[in-house]
């Protein structure tokens, strides 16, 4: 497994499943590094770029559903779903851009 293979890995692995105050941070600390490791990725080369795109606007769909899990009108029960739907994207995103980067050595 490559250095960056083992990273997305790793931060699947990080993803945290129940709203607190301290998995928000951790959440938003795992998006921020995501969108690093994407942003590594994308200037591989033009297959990469191609094919990244859209992994991007997840990265939005998390954040917003981040911070309706923080609203302090929304009932625990929402506060739960809305974080929980922030880990799914994030986890759906994660695998899905570890397949398509692969070793790393793809082309068009």
């Amino acid at each position: 497994m490559n250095p960056t293979t083992a990273a997305l890995t790793d931060l699947f692995d990080r993803i945290p499943r129940r709203h607190s105050a301290d998995n928000v941070k951790e959440i938003y600390t795992l998006v921020s590094e995501y969108e690093d490791h994407l942003i590594k990725i994308e200037a591989v080369n033009p297959y990469y770029e191609k094919h990244t795109a859209i992994f991007f606007e997840d990265l939005d769909t998390v954040r917003t559903a981040v911070k309706k899990s923080t609203d302090n009108k929304a009932s625990k029960k929402n506060k739960d779903d809305y974080f929980a739907e922030a880990s799914d994207t994030l986890k759906t995103s994660i695998e899905s851009l570890i397949e398509v980067y692969g070793d790393g050595n793809k082309t068009d």
